[in-house]
């Protein structure tokens, strides 16, 4: 058995860090990377997920990720799921294992394990729909358009409200230095 891990949110400029591991109870078509798949079909993947697997989500705030620094919260995230999930074998997308001792990692995972898919699909939907929570508190910055990724418009949006509450203070943008500091 494979418990599969990924995370969604670690780029944006916004938002919470979201980490989820996965071991399917059964075989699901159509899993893939999460990012190569439509938000509905996402979505629809998510409920067959949600339903066939024991699953475990870990998030982290934008206070926590700038107070702690985002390869600290990882690694914590990553401990935090392989207490929870019990398995023979973790496997996490990417290079890095973040100093977690027995995590193989594997570039790509996402597309190629059904189960890492599985997870990468859970991080994903459970990151845009609380942006999208979020996008309704704060308007101005229509999140629900990039999704907290540091974008022209949403750097556009910075340069004429500030940040807001969720946003990631310690992602320095070139972008915005002239204007915030």
């Amino acid at each position: 058995m494979l418990c599969g891990i990924d995370e969604a949110g670690r780029g944006p400029i916004a938002g919470d860090l979201v980490m989820a591991g996965c071991i399917l109870n059964t075989h699901i078509d159509g899993l893939d990377d999460s990012k190569k798949l439509t938000e509905k079909k996402r979505e629809t993947l998510y409920k067959l997920i949600v339903k066939n697997s024991d699953f475990y989500v870990v998030k982290f705030s934008p206070k926590n990720i700038d107070e702690n620094g985002i390869s600290n919260c990882l690694k914590r995230g990553l401990i935090e799921i392989m207490q929870n999930l019990q398995c023979e074998e973790y496997l996490f997308d990417g290079n890095s294992n973040f100093g977690v001792q027995n995590l193989p990692t594997m570039i790509k995972a996402d597309g190629k394990i059904a189960e890492v898919s599985a997870a990468s699909i859970i991080a994903k939907v459970t990151h845009d729909r609380d942006i999208l929570k979020e996008a309704k508190k704060y308007p101005e910055y229509q999140f629900e358009k990039h999704k907290g990724y540091g974008t022209a418009l949403h750097i556009e949006m910075i340069k004429k409200y500030g940040y807001c509450e969720i946003h990631r203070r310690s992602y320095k943008l070139k972008a915005l230095e002239a204007t915030l500091f």
